[in-house]
């Protein structure tokens, strides 16, 4: 009993990493992708201020290309992290399912113990009642 409770407390432990880690990696993309358009108002505001919307014009301000290479970045960035976002939602619903089996698992032993206590309850009681009767 007391290695099945180790292995509840393991597994609950493994959920909750893995949750974390699927928390981390979604806010990292919304950083990324919160950062990328705070980059496409700077280039558009930039480019405003300059008059110039032509990456290849050669009057194209400088800050604004430095910008945009960094605004692409952190779009690549942010896909990158996709695919790493679905392995780790995966590993999640793996680790959710091992505890749901251990829990159930449980569940099941305790019922099983509740039922022969049940029944050695109901013997003493049929006891009692057989030695009142005959007496």
């Amino acid at each position: 009993m007391k290695s099945r409770d180790t292995l509840i407390r393991l597994r609950r432990f493994q959920v909750d990493e893995k949750r974390r880690r699927v928390t981390q990696i979604e806010m990292m993309m919304a950083d990324f992708l919160r950062m990328a358009t705070e980059l496409d108002r700077e280039v558009a505001q930039e480019e405003s201020r300059a008059g110039i919307s032509d990456p290849a014009h050669f009057a194209y301000p400088t800050y604004a290309r430095a910008a945009a290479g960094r605004r692409d970045n952190m779009r690549q960035s942010a896909a990158a992290l996709e695919g790493q976002l679905a392995e780790a939602k995966a590993e999640l619903g793996e680790a959710f399912e091992d505890l749901k089996k251990v829990e159930i698992l449980e569940d099941r032993e305790r019922s099983a113990e509740r039922a022969a206590e049940a029944l050695r309850d109901q013997a003493a009681m049929d006891g009692i009642g057989l030695s009142r009767a005959r007496a």
